[in-house]
């Protein structure tokens, strides 16, 4: 019988089991359980089925938010798992990592009041897909074979968003991957206590069985140039997706000092490379006693949890505005503090002292305040005069942001890029300055969250369908037209809720 209004609000939200902190912060098995179905179907049993779905609106790739939740709440997970995979390509992944607190969950009109508590789209999310590997043979119909090759330059989640969209549609895709495992960012960057690299292997594992080739080793700009897959390769059109891995540092005294990494080189040792299990892979990491990690995001906290599970005795994240401020993820935030991190607020690295060998031996900071808010919106920190301290340390990890490599551009002179080295957009479907080349994810805006790439590869991959098609005098998709209508008016419709 179906809930009433008042029942379905009635219900709390749910809690995802996780793993003890004490146990957990000693390996890389993941954190969070998952929903058991009882679980899922109560907390699915929550969603009031709104008529104007602001959730649906707040979905970079446009999910059928509700749909997939009646159906998990009426116990048809099949339904739910067909209904969430012919939206997202990576359900596992974005269910895990995916920031629903600031997209759908967010505008759900059960977060209002000053207790709300929002449907808990993501775990549901999560528990759907991981229902659906399990228990379905996920295999995808596909459109007529066009015999038109597209590239798509990275595997992470805008280019394999991109290609399963390509490949649904019937065309024939190459992925070139840089480094010698696919998945990108998801693979090198994410650990694997957040995101377990067999759920990365499961989805392009999928990907592949839609006909979607995968070349690893390849790096675009140095083994082809866009020009050469657009010419001698026989590609017609050209998706960039590589990402924006080149790492920022902060250019304080003792920047050099053995003992510093960047964050990006610190979690993809670890990640990609298994230095966490050495000597079995022979990647060596150097493993801290005490370890400070600059910033506050997602990827700050990865490296200061990654810090704490190879041994750290302390593990420090320093970030220079309050905990308000932190851009990381809430959970993150959350599970970071159960696990014993410690957390040195409002303060900033001026110098890293070292030893006469050369090896970092602590990092001088700055006490900060909070002054007006910047351009971010956030409050600018303002140092506080003679507050300097050492915190000490052997391994300092500055995670403060990234920026584009200018590998790939540097061969491709006709692309236009923004003053920040980023490719230009002439539309919201990620078309470029060059003909036949589109661009999405980190590549366009900088480093961004999954979701968000994920939304560049599926409307740039409806963009170019319906371009080939039409410079191949081929029948265009109802489904093309459709979607990139649907996209037109989702922007739009998110633009006028945002603005109210």
């Amino acid at each position: 019988m179906a809930l009433s209004p008042k029942e379905r609000m009635a219900i709390p939200r749910q809690h995802m089991p996780e793993r003890p902190p004490e146990e957990r912060n000693r390996d890389f098995k993941e954190v969070n359980l998952g929903f058991t179905e009882a679980l899922a179907k109560l907390e699915a049993d929550r969603c009031l089925q709104c008529k104007d779905s602001k959730c649906v609106y707040g979905c970079p790739v446009g999910i059928d938010i509700p749909g997939f939740l009646n159906r998990v709440s009426e116990g048809d997970l099949k339904g739910a798992a067909e209904l969430l995979l012919s939206a997202n390509a990576l359900p596992g992944i974005t269910g895990r990592v995916c920031p629903q607190e600031e997209q759908c969950e967010k505008v759900c009109i059960r977060a209002k009041g000053k207790n709300g508590a929002p449907v808990a789209v993501g775990h549901l999310e999560r528990f759907v897909a991981d229902w659906a590997r399990q228990n379905l043979d996920m295999k995808t119909l596909l459109a007529e074979p066009t015999g038109i090759k597209v590239a798509v330059v990275g595997s992470g989640p805008a280019g394999l968003t991109c290609a399963g969209e390509l490949a649904r549609k019937g065309h024939d895709v190459t992925v070139f991957e840089a480094l010698h495992r696919p998945g990108g960012v998801l693979t090198y960057g994410i650990p694997e206590f957040r995101l377990p690299n067999p759920i990365i292997d499961a989805e392009v594992e999928r990907l592949r069985q839609m006909g979607v080739k995968i070349v690893c080793n390849v790096v675009v700009g140095r083994t082809f140039t866009i020009d050469e897959l657009l010419n001698e390769e026989g590609f017609q059109a050209v998706f960039v997706a590589n990402g924006a891995g080149l790492p920022i540092f902060m250019n304080i005294p003792g920047e050099n000092l053995k003992g510093i990494y960047s964050a990006n080189e610190y979690l993809t040792r670890s990640n990609l490379m298994g230095a966490y299990e050495f000597p079995r892979y022979d990647t060596p990491i150097v493993r801290g006693r005490q370890v400070v990690v600059i910033g506050g995001g997602n990827v700050a906290m990865d490296a200061v949890r990654t810090a704490k599970r190879l041994g750290a005795e302390k593990a420090t994240l320093v970030y220079r505005r309050g905990r308000a401020e932190m851009p990381a993820r809430e959970e993150e935030i959350k599970h970071a503090e159960e696990e014993g991190i410690v957390f040195q607020l409002l303060t900033n690295p001026v110098r890293y002292i070292g030893d006469r060998d050369g090896w970092v031996t602590g990092v001088e900071c700055q006490r900060m305040e909070l002054g007006e808010p910047d351009e971010s919106g956030r409050r600018r920190p303002v140092p506080v005069k003679g507050s300097e301290f050492v915190i000490p340390c052997d391994v300092a990890i500055p995670a403060i942001g990234t920026r584009a490599n200018p590998l790939l551009t540097n061969a491709t002179p006709d692309l236009k890029l923004n003053k920040w080295g980023y490719i230009e957009t002439v539309d919201a479907f990620g078309k470029t300055s060059k003909p036949g080349v589109w661009a999405g994810g980190d590549i366009i805006r900088g480093a961004a969250t999954v979701i968000l790439a994920m939304g560049d590869g599926k409307k740039s991959a409806a963009a170019i369908d319906q371009w080939v098609r039409q410079k191949n005098n081929l029948p265009q998709l109802p489904e093309t037209t459709a979607a990139l209508e649907a996209y037109r008016q989702l922007d739009a419709a998110e633009a006028a809720s945002r603005s109210a």
